[in-house]
């Protein structure tokens, strides 16, 4: 079966959510394209997009239209060869609407999960949970005579354990897009050892004709991303948690804060991307993650606690951000959660008295976007970290233990075997998560 073949019939489970819709977009702009080459002329694609939920369903159409038009809006003069022989086709207007109506006419949105008795590639986007996902799977592959292939975009979860518990075959692979799949350029690909060697072909060029940056990981629970980023975030929660008796929590929550976004140069703080992933999702994958490395102790009582307080993080519908440890207001921090009192505490109450204590960064400091963006970033990082290795308060002070931290866990990851080499593991952390420089670095020896 060709790539166009495997493309022919596509189902993708949990179409609706943040993953899934992004999913969606990316192949049916991939089957649309395909469909207009002249070799696949007679073609027919089709892409069920599955999800519980009919009013989401109605949003990823609303979705899909906006996007596929700005997609549409960037490559109007390849599709106006692509058409070329279309008499009704004249302005680039008319070229846009028809290539948008031909996308959105790929798309089957659907409740029913039967429809992917039919298709020969299945992408699973739903939640990250090991027993929804085998029961999904399982129910598939019952009623699925064609012997499908499976892409999970599981952040976490061993793809070996999925495939012996559905009972594949090997015909699953770990294809982990990262948040928003349509705009990351980082997919983390999975293979367990059973995992055969056609489907990672496949997968190989699927993320080529994505123009996707591809960093291989081992089948350890977590793999790269997550195996650094819920180790970096636990140190960040015990950071707090020691501060917490002298400084006082929502104090403590924020100069840990700041530390990792201002300190280390990072487009977020810790506590912000643990809200923007989720409290609950990040206490979810810990859960796998400790349940399944020999050793491990990967578990906080406080997202426990803040959890059972109904803090959750994450995102509304629209994208905007919930509030977690923080609260948010037109997408910024504007407050620190208390859990004794259950209020936000608005920053405008703590942070002259949280600044003086953490003392201010060294003068050679410059915020993230203006150094990711430097034609000499190194030069400017290494300066950098050299005044605040130097600097003696206790921000700085701070800020070197968690760099030296968070180079171990790299460092950790390549010994463990999860990732081949210091590169993936940087390559990771610079393109999945926006970081100016990677974990692995000369900065803090």
């Amino acid at each position: 079966m060709s790539y166009a073949d495997r493309l022919e019939n596509v189902a993708v489970l949990g179409a609706a959510g943040k993953m899934g819709s992004g999913i969606v977009l990316l192949t049916a702009l991939e089957m649309a394209d395909l469909s207009l080459d002249p070799e696949n002329k007679g073609r027919t694609f089709a892409l069920n997009a599955v999800d519980v939920s009919s009013a989401a369903l109605a949003g990823l159409t609303k979705y899909l239209r906006s996007q596929v038009l700005k997609a549409a809006e960037k490559k109007v003069s390849a599709l106006r060869k692509a058409y070329e022989g279309r008499e009704d086709l004249i302005e680039n207007e008319d070229v846009i609407r028809q290539y948008i109506e031909d996308v959105l006419a790929l798309v089957r949105p659907t409740t029913s999960l039967d429809v992917a008795a039919e298709a020969t590639l299945i992408f699973e986007a739903v939640n990250e949970n090991p027993d929804l996902k085998v029961k999904l799977l399982s129910r598939i592959e019952a009623s699925n005579a064609k012997k499908p292939w499976f892409l999970t975009n599981t952040s976490s979860i061993p793809i070996h354990e999925l495939d012996e518990k559905v009972g594949l075959g090997g015909r699953i692979i770990g294809f982990h897009f990262y948040n928003p799949p349509a705009v990351q350029k980082l997919v983390e690909v999975i293979r367990a050892e059973t995992t055969v060697a056609e489907l990672t072909d496949f997968a190989g060029q699927y993320a080529k004709r994505l123009r996707k940056t591809v960093v291989p990981s081992c089948d350890m629970a977590g793999f790269i991303g997550n195996g650094h980023f819920m180790r970096d975030a636990l140190y960040g929660i015990a950071e707090a948690e020691k501060l917490c008796p002298e400084h006082g929590f929502v104090d403590a929550v924020y100069m840990v804060n700041k530390v990792t976004q201002e300190f280390l140069v990072r487009p977020m703080g810790i506590f912000q991307l643990v809200d923007y992933v989720g409290l609950d999702v990040c206490q979810f994958i810990l859960k796998v993650m400790n349940d399944r490395l020999p050793n491990a102790v990967l578990h906080s009582s406080l997202l426990d606690r803040l959890i059972g307080m109904g803090v959750k993080g994450g995102q509304f519908a629209d994208g905007s951000q919930k509030d977690g440890f923080l609260k948010y207001e037109r997408g910024r921090p504007s407050g620190v959660f208390d859990p004794e009192k259950t209020i936000y505490v608005p920053l405008a109450e703590i942070a002259a008295r949280a600044d003086a204590k953490l003392g201010a960064p060294p003068a050679s400091a410059k915020p993230w976007k203006a150094v990711v963006g430097a034609p000499d970033r190194p030069a400017l990082l290494e300066a950098y970290f050299k005044d605040l290795k130097s600097s003696q308060t206790m921000g700085a002070e701070m800020a070197v233990r968690y760099g030296r931290v968070s180079k171990a866990i790299g460092q950790g990851l390549v010994k463990d075997g999860v990732a081949a080499t210091a590169e993936d593991v940087n390559t990771v952390l610079l393109t999945g998560f926006y970081h100016a420089y990677g974990p692995i670095n000369a900065y803090f020896d």
